[in-house]
Formats: C-alpha cells, sequence, structure tokens
C-alpha cells in the first residue's frame, strides 16, 4: 500500500492545528472561489437575518478539499452562531443524533460530513428534525408504544458529500439549497496562496513562486496550503529562507510531486496501464491487482485528477492511457499504444 499522500484532498491530522486553522477564511467577503455559490449563500444569508430565520439546509457535494467545512464555520459566523461538527460514521445511533440536536441553541448550524453515510435508522430521525424541528421517538413497544416528541430550537443543517449520488432521495430533499463545489482555477488558488503567505509571515513571496505552488495544487485550496507549508519549513532549512521557484521544485521534488503535481502513485498508474496492458483498455480491479493497490483508492483518489486533466480515459472497456498521459510519464511516441 502506499504511504499517505502530500497531494490527497483528503483531511489530515496535520491540517487540523491551530496553525491551519488560522489559514481559513472567518468571514464570506473573505472567502475565495466557489462565486456561484458565495453568491446564493450571501442573499440567503442577509434574508433569513433580516427576517430573524435560520439559514436554510444546505446540501454541498464535491471532491475533498474544496472547502465545505470552511463553508459550516463561515455560514455560522455569519449569522452569528455556532457549528457544530459531526461525520455520518460518527452518528451511529439515534441518542447519538439527538443528544447533537439537543445541545443546538436557536440558529446554529450543525455539519454533518460524510452526510451519505447517515445509518438508515438515524435518517429517519432526521427528517422530522430538519422539517420541523422536532425529533419524535418511540417509547416502549407493543400495546403500551407511545410517541414522544421532543421540540428542537431552530437550526441550519449542512450537510457534505463526496459521493452525492449515494445520498437517499427524502434526505436530498429536505436540503433547500444544493451546491456541487468544483475545482479551483489557477488564478483563485493563486489569490488563496497569496493571503495564506501573508498569514504565515511570508513576506516578499515573489508571485511567480507562489504561482509554481498553485499550478502543483490540483485545484484543491487543502493541498495549496499544504504545499505552501512544505515548502516554507524547506526554504527555511535548505534555502536561508529563499523563497523562488527554484527552491519551491526543489521542495517538491523531494516529496515526488512534479510540475503539473502528480506524485508517484499517479505515476505508477499511468506506467501499469501502458507497460503492463499496452495503454489499455483495462478494468480497475486488474490495475489495482497488478499496483497492489486498492481499487477504492485509486478510482476515488487518482483517478479523478488523472481524468481532469485528460491523461486517463474511462470507457465501456476500461480505462486508458491518453497520448498526453504517456508522454508525460515518458512514453513520447511509443509505437502501437495509440
Amino acid at each position: 500500500m502506499s504511504k499517505e499522500r502530500i497531494i490527497s484532498g483528503a483531511a489530515r491530522q496535520e491540517d487540523d492545528d491551530a496553525v491551519n486553522y488560522s489559514l481559513r477564511p472567518a468571514r464570506l467577503s473573505e472567502y475565495i472561489g466557489q462565486r456561484d455559490l458565495i453568491e446564493k449563500l450571501s442573499i440567503a444569508l442577509q434574508a433569513a437575518k433580516e427576517r430573524s430565520d435560520p439559514m436554510e439546509h444546505v446540501l454541498l457535494h464535491g471532491p475533498p478539499g474544496l472547502g465545505k467545512t470552511t463553508l459550516a464555520h463561515v455560514i455560522a459566523a455569519e449569522m452569528g452562531t455556532r457549528a457544530y461538527v459531526t461525520s455520518g460514521p460518527a452518528l451511529t445511533k439515534a441518542s447519538d443524533l439527538v443528544g447533537t440536536l439537543t445541545k443546538l441553541e436557536p440558529h446554529d448550524v450543525l455539519f454533518i460530513d460524510e452526510v451519505h453515510r447517515l445509518p438508515a435508522a438515524v435518517e429517519e430521525y432526521i427528517y422530522p428534525a430538519m422539517e420541523d424541528f422536532r425529533i419524535d421517538f418511540t417509547v416502549d413497544s407493543g400495546m403500551h408504544a407511545k410517541v414522544i416528541t421532543l421540540p428542537l430550537k431552530p437550526f441550519t443543517l449542512i450537510g457534505a458529500t463526496t459521493r452525492a449520488g449515494l445520498l437517499s432521495g427524502p434526505l436530498r430533499s429536505r436540503f433547500g439549497m444544493a451546491h456541487h463545489l468544483t475545482y479551483y482555477s489557477e488564478d483563485d488558488l493563486l489569490a488563496i496562496l497569496k493571503r495564506s503567505a501573508r498569514l504565515l509571515h511570508m513576506n516578499g513571496a515573489p508571485e511567480s513562486a507562489l504561482r509554481a505552488i498553485a499550478q502543483r495544487s490540483r485545484g484543491t485550496p487543502r493541498i495549496t496550503n499544504r504545499l505552501l507549508r512544505r515548502v516554507r519549513d524547506f526554504a527555511q532549512v535548505r534555502a536561508g529562507g529563499e523563497l523562488s521557484a527554484r527552491v519551491i521544485d526543489q521542495a517538491l521534488q523531494l516529496e515526488g510531486i512534479d510540475n503539473l503535481g502528480l506524485d508517484e502513485l499517479d505515476r505508477r498508474v499511468l506506467r501499469t496501464i501502458i507497460e503492463t496492458y499496452e495503454g489499455g483498455p483495462v478494468g480497475l480491479d486488474a490495475i489495482a491487482a497488478t499496483m497492489g493497490e486498492d481499487a477504492g483508492t485509486i478510482e476515488d483518489v487518482v483517478e479523478p485528477y488523472l481524468l481532469q486533466i485528460g491523461f486517463l480515459a474511462r470507457t465501456r472497456q476500461g480505462r486508458k492511457a491518453t497520448r498526453s498521459g504517456a508522454e508525460h510519464v515518458g512514453f513520447q511516441g511509443r509505437s502501437g499504444l495509440f
């Protein structure tokens, strides 16, 4: 199995320390990118505050690392309330959900990550909570059974998922606003890097150096900030604090990251398809077995970016490496591949 990847959009323990929290925008005006969503949220927030209502429930879906958790904290800050963070797998019993909902104050935000993984028994309790701000639970059974209704304070549920297709229809329909978060442009990532560099006191970082990081960030702000911290450490220890494109190349080569943001696992997938299966098409399970990797890891972590930049193609017969993907890993002009 491969080691934990620095260019994965998934959260890591290092992303949760105090320094990294300080890099997150605290208000909607500080949020960079996702302009359509930010405009919709600003209208909904202003309307909710003018009516003294809670913000309507929001479903955010898209790849990891694009700011779903950050948006929950931003919405709570704009409402002047608190955000409580949990996840679908953590709410294993109805009592877990009840305990979480009953501690919410008016207009608080409950953020549930991986909301598609809520157990069915728990999901049933969340329907009346979202619609009527109440929980109905049954005491005893048979002829002695009775339903007790527990009122809740008005709150906002923000659900996040990387697999929107696995969300049940009844749950999806109860969100008043749903939005797909897209990968960030290089210019948006550059703006994020400028802000983060300022907060990290990396004064004087040239734009060309920061853009070199943005180009390797796979359209993902979490990766952008992670790479910036690694570059800062390298520059401090090996380059006397100098931050230049040359230093960034050296720092990220040490991490095995090339100029397009691919790491060794990405390149291994491409080389396996090209060398072992003559460019494809080949099935996902065959690729995983050949590499000794988990098929789910390849499908969820590696493939999305290779598909996005056109290095990999999915066909009915399986995965195929494209000409540009083959050239990137050193197979220029190999006969019989394409």
